[in-house]
């Protein structure tokens, strides 16, 4: 799976970009310095790679100058950089990337998760099921899971090497073991710069998921989160899935907003809905 992250300095910026020729995309994930350079290296990096999508992670003074160059503005994370927030403006170069035909329907899973209650006190699992969290001894059982629940995904969760990467590289991941097998996982990749982190990677076999044992995770995640200092959390999820949404929203986050034809995850390209919670 071809996804890089790069570094790019000009002379008078800096970028921090995601070329994601899997995902057919480009995301600007930091910036400094004058910011028209930045949108134009943006531009060039996404024709490269023949990019059908560009994602501007843009701070709020910013917005006004991607709307003038035709990006159009998706949704936003509160308190992203260090206490400011975070815009996702975008720009699409085929529209047939533009157009998504399950809007209206996502629009009704949303509405309809947005009524449940939120703060619901949780249910401990049966004891049968062990919550821990992941050490880079379980790389393979967890690579075995995301394999299981997800046909495609965006990133190559379903290869052992890449999940201990990205424990080695500081994302923390729980999980519940039934039986000596795991049956549920999430991750959170965290930013110690910004005090930011994503919640990602949820996954639950089909067979297992009566218990809430996602709701579980994400508290067991904010926790850890928490006693170290990280107050921003946030989580992409899939826009037609209700029971991603719904433990969201009652988990106590706020929706944001909706990237449209974002990533290839389960078994197309799919809208996803921005989820965001803060500590502070």
């Amino acid at each position: 799976m071809d996804i890089v992250e790069k570094r790019i300095q000009l002379s008078r910026s800096t970028l921090h970009i995601t070329m994601d020729r899997f995902n057919k995309r480009v995301r600007i994930e930091d910036y400094l310095g004058h910011f028209q350079d930045c949108v134009e290296e943006s531009l060039k990096a996404a024709d490269n790679i023949s990019a059908e999508k560009i994602i501007f992670k843009a701070r709020t003074e910013n917005i006004l100058e991607l709307l003038s160059k035709g990006f159009l503005y998706e949704g936003s994370i509160d308190k992203f950089f260090l206490g400011s927030d975070c815009h996702f403006l975008v720009k699409y170069t085929q529209d047939q990337r533009r157009t998504s035909s399950h809007w209206i329907k996502e629009d009704e899973i949303l509405e309809n998760v947005q009524k449940l209650p939120t703060k619901v006190e949780l249910e401990a699992p049966p004891s049968t099921y062990i919550g821990r969290k992941a050490e880079e001894i379980d790389a393979v059982k967890l690579a075995e899971l995301y394999g299981k629940v997800f046909e495609i995904y965006p990133t190559p969760m379903n290869e052992p090497e890449y999940v201990r990467k990205c424990m080695k590289s500081g994302t923390v991941y729980y999980m519940y073991e039934h039986d000596g097998v795991i049956v549920s996982a999430a991750s959170a990749e965290i930013n110690y710069f910004y005090r930011n982190a994503e919640i990602t990677d949820c996954a639950t076999l089909p067979d297992h998921r009566q218990y809430g044992l996602m709701k579980h995770l994400i508290e067991k995640l904010e926790s850890h989160l928490v006693s170290h200092d990280i107050y921003c959390i946030y989580s992409i999820a899939r826009a037609l899935s209700f029971g991603m949404n719904a433990a969201l929203h009652q988990q106590g986050y706020y929706y944001r907003g909706r990237l449209a034809n974002n990533c290839f995850i389960f078994d197309k390209l799919e809208d996803m809905n921005l989820w965001v919670k803060n500590y502070t």
